[in-house]
């Protein structure tokens, strides 16, 4: 029987989604002055997995191996693999580029998601998507017209940053493409705990976790701002595709570059010599405004959006 979609708790779970992931920089510019990404992203996972773990535990509705097929075990190992390398590379991509530049970038996320649908789940690909794809390419294109040769002649930003972000940005639509037929078995807990606890022990080798010795008192508090992030913050973005359209969702995660442009100013303006917001000219600002305006025209551009059914996501696989 077909569940009933929750617009509003879906939009709000949306909002509160892309308002963590928009401030999320400023905590990630302060840890990352003593400790490197993938161990920012070792305590992030494991953190959010053991808080997952025992709400699941007292419930007593911990995943079990027999909830997955063979497939579906592999569609869970490449989600997993795919979270961690976008939370990896997001991280990473701050020591290069500018976090609102990042953010701006990562719009590109949605435009690849909507691409892998029309390729995976044979979704359609409206006239309303062409036009927002447009929008998203030529905002960029102004955008990063007078960004470029200020990362260029930059002593803290490179190119490379543009890579890894986009990199990332790949990464994370390949992730909520993976988990999304995942939806239909487990629950939005029991499917972050898998990724939580596998990318956790992904991430063991390639961190420092002695680095947090390193931390004073508000790199800390930064590590457990991003730790508590990365466990509402994520499931948040899971709960909202359950009950709500995944279309609309993208939609509404497409303002996640205005709370980061808010963010960073009002951190710069308290911390000057940590922060530093590249200035940006009209054009700039106009293409940043295209970049959110076609993200959210190809999202909601769908002619049939996914619906929720037996308390899962269901589209047309």
């Amino acid at each position: 029987m077909e569940s009933q979609l929750r617009p509003v708790y879906g939009f709000l779970l949306s909002l509160l989604t892309a308002f963590l992931w928009g401030v999320l920089p400023v905590a990630l510019t302060l840890c990352l002055k003593v400790m490197d990404s993938p161990t920012i992203t070792f305590y992030r996972f494991l953190t959010a997995g053991l808080v997952v773990f025992f709400i699941l535990k007292i419930r007593r509705s911990l995943p079990v191996a027999a909830s997955l097929t063979r497939n579906g075990w592999l569609l869970a190992a490449l989600a997993t693999v795919m979270l961690v390398t976008n939370y990896v590379t997001n991280v990473m991509g701050l020591n290069y580029l500018s976090a609102s530049s990042a953010q701006v970038l990562m719009q590109i996320a949605p435009f690849v998601l909507m691409t892998g649908g029309v390729l995976l789940y044979k979704e359609s690909f409206t006239k309303v998507q062409f036009a927002g794809a447009g929008l998203l390419i030529l905002g960029l294109g102004l955008f990063f017209n007078q960004r470029l040769p200020q990362i260029f002649a930059s002593e803290t930003e490179s190119i490379a940053g543009l890579f890894i972000i986009a990199g990332s940005a790949v990464a994370w639509a390949i992730y909520a493409l993976a988990q999304k037929p995942l939806l239909r078995t487990l629950s939005a807990r029991q499917l972050t705990l898998i990724m939580y606890a596998a990318g956790g022990l992904l991430l063991i080798p390639l961190s420092t976790p002695t680095e947090l010795m390193s931390m004073d008192g508000l790199q800390m508090a930064a590590l457990v701002f991003c730790c508590l992030n990365t466990l509402v913050a994520y499931g948040a973005f899971t709960e909202a595709m359950r009950v709500w359209y995944a279309s609309k969702v993208s939609a509404v995660l497409a303002v996640q570059p205005v709370f980061t442009f808010i963010s960073m100013t009002l951190a710069e303006k308290i911390m000057p010599d940590t922060f530093h917001q590249p200035e940006l000219d009209t054009v700039a600002y106009g293409g940043a405004l295209l970049v959110v305006t076609g993200s959210m025209m190809a999202a909601l551009g769908k002619k049939k959006p996914v619906k929720v059914l037996s308390g899962s996501l269901s589209g047309k696989p």
